[in-house]
């Protein structure tokens, strides 16, 4: 009995601690579960305050964008930085939008920090945008900020600008030294090493091969990375150009930024103009043409008149004086271009005789044009004597340009030459001799120190260039003889005059120079460069951040 008693007795002991541990259990739960319910109540409104700000964050941004897109459009149509500055107000993403934009004062000369221009002088304008966005259901406020830089690039700071499609298709080796850009697609097909030690850009493609009917070539391109190596653009059986799957992630390991294309978003660069998109007009006569270089100019030849800007500002009509003091003559039928198949009538400039007669332009800037619907039938002008220059100059010539003979060869001056064609003659020339084969026209070596900006004919079917290294042209056997060449190459329009298409050495009218060719890197300073220069535009992001949210 006392046993069972004491058993009895343990057991309800035993339920009761049971119950006891089971109600604290309970209790338990009950807590987790409503702690649970809170801290899903937080994610949730978490979740939804982070979704509140994510709309406001889209919104300030779409109005950074909306200004930055209206301030591209004005820059792209003028040419010029944008003197209405982008604000206004905006329902976008549930929320409103305020954007403002702010101009951060005078243009500034300076260099160029981001981009691949990084490293070029430019005219700088910058401008800050700032947009705020207050989300219309809980308040949330975003701001953003953004910085922009419009910038004129003088052209002479590329080694090679084209503004179409550049071919690159030597025989022996070539080295440039320099920047290479292209608005157009980039050809690269070289006979041997082509070595490239810049950014090379391209607003379309960047390829090796030919642009014309020409087979690929076995030669190597060599593009030289941020730390100093070459590398190669073709590997282990792969050629890494746009037309490889792997081209803008291999590109960019490759060259670490310094290669890029449409691929990478790299967009033209255009010389900014106000009358025209053509950029012929810049050595086109100035009546109806605001982009004329003869606006530029303080000493003109038109329709063989030579007029010379005086001091005080006024003209005056100064040619019969340089002819009497043998500045300028003017034959017709002078000599012979075998390239064109045409007789130039030729109006001769000794450049020497301009500056020791004291005709020479005061700002540096001549300009001619002959009208050949005028009776010329193939007017141009020909530099003589032209190996020492007293001060910066710069030519442009509506019409085709030779030089003959050395040009600022002598205690080098900032040069440069716009014109519709350029060749190269040397002072071995012969003018009874230029009908005659080739083979009575030996040259002799030559050095010209001049930027130029010039034009060739466009690759197409049955058509060839001849490339970046054909855009000097020839009517000399040049064979075993060197043209050295100092300055910046660049092609922005088509010949308008001088049509007739390169042929190969075996066309019978010229045999090439060997070509010593290099990048002018006096050109990198501001002051170095040729009088009137003209600049590309750019405009670029230069920065942005997110300057906080809060609410309201």
């Amino acid at each position: 009995m006392g046993i069972t008693m004491i058993t009895r007795n343990i057991l309800n002991s035993q339920q009761g601690v049971a119950t006891l541990i089971a109600l604290i259990m309970v209790g338990m739960l009950i807590l987790i579960g409503l702690a649970a319910i809170s801290m899903t109540d937080d994610e949730v409104s978490i979740a939804g305050n982070e979704l509140q700000e994510m709309r406001a964050f889209y919104a300030a941004e779409a109005g950074l964008e909306r200004a930055g897109a209206a301030m591209q459009a004005e820059y792209d149509s003028t040419g010029m930085p944008p003197t209405v500055l982008p604000s206004g107000t905006d329902s976008l993403n549930n929320a409103e939008v305020v954007y403002t934009t702010t101009d951060d004062g005078p243009a500034t000369q300076r260099e160029l920090t981001v981009g691949t221009l990084a490293g070029l002088h430019a005219q700088v304008k910058s401008f800050s945008l700032t947009s705020i966005a207050i989300n219309g259901v809980d308040q949330a406020k975003v701001e953003m900020s953004q910085s922009f830089e419009t910038a004129l690039v003088p052209i002479f700071q590329f080694a090679v600008f084209y503004g179409q499609d550049l071919e690159i298709d030597p025989g022996p080796n070539m080295s440039l030294i320099g920047r290479v850009h292209s608005n157009g697609n980039m050809y690269l097909n070289p006979a041997s090493n082509l070595t490239m030690d810049s950014y090379v850009t391209a607003s379309g493609k960047i390829l090796v091969g030919a642009k014309g009917s020409d087979p690929l070539k076995s030669g190597n391109i060599l593009i030289k990375d941020p730390s100093g190596n070459y590398v190669t653009m073709k590997q282990g059986g792969n050629t890494y150009d746009n037309d490889h799957p792997d081209w803008y992630d291999s590109s960019v390991s490759m060259w670490g930024g310094r290669v890029q294309d449409e691929a990478h978003g790299q967009g033209e660069l255009n010389v900014p103009l106000s009358g025209s998109d053509d950029p012929h007009k810049l050595i086109e006569r100035a009546t109806g043409n605001p982009d004329s270089y003869e606006h530029k100019a303080t000493l003109k030849i038109v329709d063989g008149i030579v007029l010379q800007k005086q001091g005080d500002g006024t003209w005056q009509d100064v040619t019969a004086n340089m002819v009497a003091d043998g500045v300028i003559t003017y034959t017709s039928d002078e000599f012979y271009d075998a390239r064109e198949g045409e007789w130039i009538d030729c109006t001769e400039l000794d450049v020497e005789a301009m500056y020791d007669n004291g005709y020479a332009p005061l700002n540096g800037v001549m300009y001619f044009s002959d009208d050949i619907s005028g009776g010329s039938e193939f007017p141009a002008l020909r530099l003589l004597n032209g190996d020492e220059l007293d001060d910066g100059l710069t030519v442009a010539c509506e019409n085709p340009l030779y030089t003959m003979g050395n040009f600022n060869s002598v205690n080098k001056k900032p040069a440069a030459f716009l014109s519709d064609a350029y060749t190269v003659m040397s002072a071995s020339w012969d003018d009874s001799k230029s009908t005659l084969s080739k083979w009575n026209r030996y040259a002799q070596s030559t050095t010209v120190n001049a930027s130029y900006i010039t034009g060739g004919v466009e690759t197409g079917p049955g058509v060839e260039s001849g490339g970046f290294h054909n855009l000097p042209r020839f009517l000399e056997v040049w064979s075993g003889r060197t043209f050295s060449w100092k300055g910046s190459s660049v092609h922005i329009w088509y010949s308008e005059q001088a049509t007739a298409p390169w042929r190969p050495e075996g066309g019978g009218y010229y045999s090439a120079p060997t070509r010593n060719w290099q990048y002018d890197t006096d050109l990198d300073n501001p002051n170095s460069l040729p009088p009137e220069t003209p600049c590309v535009r750019v405009f670029q992001r230069t920065g942005w951040k997110q300057e906080y949210v809060s609410y309201e």
